[in-house]
C-alpha cells in the first residue's frame, strides 16, 4: 500500500515546490538568460551588414534599421552562401520519412516484444536494448559499404550494391536515420506498452480481436503521448544531424540544411549576416513541432510514472 502512495505524495511534495514564487522567480531568469543570445541573433539577422559588423545587436534600439537582405542571400543567393531554400526542401525529405519509418517499426515491434508470446522473446528485447551502446561512428563505414560494395560471402552475393546517385540518395539516408533510431525507439515504445493494462488486452482477446485489431483500435490511441515524445526526440536528432548528411547525403541534389550552413561558415565565417539568417531559417521547423506537440511531449514523458 505504501509502495503505491508514495510516488504520488513526491509528486505532490515536487509540485508545491516548485510552485513557490521564490522558484517561480528562479524560471523567470533562467528562461530570459537562456533567450537573451538567442533574441540578439533574432535582432542581428535583420540588420545590415555594416551595422552587424560594427556595432553590437542591443544598439538596434537607440537605432532601429531593418532589412530583409539578409535572408534574401541565404535563400536564393548563389554559390555557398546561398540556396537554402532547396536545403531546406531536402531537410524537409530527409527528416519526414527518417521520422515515420522508424516510428512505425519500433511500435510493431514494442507490441511484439510486449503482448505477443514467442520463444526467445526476452533475448530479442535484450538485443535490442544492447545495440543502443554502439557508438553511431562505427556503423558508418560498414553501413556506406553496405550501399557501395553490396555482401558477399564465401564469393556469394547475398545483397547487390545499391549504386543510388543524385536524389536516390535519399533513401540512403532514410535507411541510416531509421538503422540508428530503432533501438532507442523500441525500447521506449516497449516501456510505455508494457505499461497498458493487461485486463484490457486479455478482453479483447476473449472478443475474438486478433493482434492487429488490438494494436490499430486500442494499443495506438493509449500510446499517442509516447509516439508524440518520440516523434520529437527523432525530429529534432534527424533535422540537426550532420554527419549521417555528410557521408550518406553528400552532393548539391541533397544535402540538408546542416551541411550547407557548415559549408557557409567554413567558406563565408565572417558573413555574420549571412549566418544569423540561416542559423534562423533552420530552426523555424523545429521550433513549430515542438509547440504544436508539446503537451504531448510532457505527457508522454510523465507517463508511467507513476503507478497504483
Amino acid at each position: 500500500m505504501s509502495t503505491k502512495v508514495e510516488p504520488v505524495v513526491l509528486a505532490k511534495r515536487a509540485r508545491k515546490r516548485f510552485s513557490r514564487p521564490w522558484a517561480s522567480l528562479t524560471a523567470i531568469i533562467i528562461a530570459v538568460l537562456w533567450t537573451t543570445p538567442t533574441f540578439g541573433l533574432l535582432l542581428s539577422s535583420f540588420r545590415p551588414e555594416e551595422e552587424i559588423k560594427t556595432t553590437g545587436w542591443w544598439t538596434f534600439f537607440t537605432n532601429p534599421n531593418f532589412t530583409i537582405n539578409n535572408y534574401n542571400e541565404v535563400l536564393y543567393g548563389s554559390g555557398s552562401s546561398g540556396r537554402l531554400a532547396s536545403a531546406f526542401i531536402n531537410s524537409l525529405v530527409i527528416t519526414v520519412p527518417s521520422v515515420l519509418f522508424p516510428i512505425a517499426f519500433a511500435a510493431l515491434a514494442a507490441y511484439a516484444l510486449s503482448w505477443v508470446e514467442f520463444r526467445g522473446r526476452d533475448w530479442v528485447f535484450i538485443g535490442i536494448f544492447a545495440l543502443q551502446v554502439v557508438p553511431l561512428q562505427m556503423a558508418l563505414v560498414p553501413l556506406l559499404s553496405f550501399f557501395s560494395q553490396g555482401v558477399e560471402v564465401g564469393g556469394i552475393t547475398l545483397m547487390p550494391a545499391w549504386g543510388l546517385q543524385g536524389e536516390w540518395k535519399f533513401v540512403q539516408v532514410w535507411f541510416a536515420h531509421t538503422a540508428f533510431g530503432l533501438p532507442l525507439a523500441v525500447f521506449l515504445l516497449h516501456n510505455f506498452m508494457s505499461e497498458l493494462p493487461g485486463s484490457v488486452i486479455e478482453s479483447a482477446r476473449v472478443d475474438g480481436a486478433s493482434h492487429g485489431a488490438i494494436f490499430r483500435k486500442i494499443v495506438l490511441p493509449l500510446i499517442t503521448p509516447a509516439l508524440a515524445s518520440l516523434a520529437i526526440f527523432q525530429f529534432l536528432w534527424v533535422w540537426n544531424d550532420l554527419l549521417v548528411a555528410l557521408v550518406f547525403a553528400s552532393g548539391s541534389e541533397t544535402s540538408p540544411l546542416t551541411a550547407r550552413l557548415a559549408d557557409m561558415a567554413g567558406s563565408r565565417g565572417n558573413e555574420w549576416q549571412r549566418l544569423t539568417a540561416g542559423a534562423f531559417v533552420s530552426i523555424i521547423v523545429p521550433v513549430a513541432v515542438f509547440l504544436g506537440l508539446q503537451r504531448y511531449f510532457v505527457r508522454g514523458l510523465l507517463a508511467g510514472g507513476v503507478k497504483g
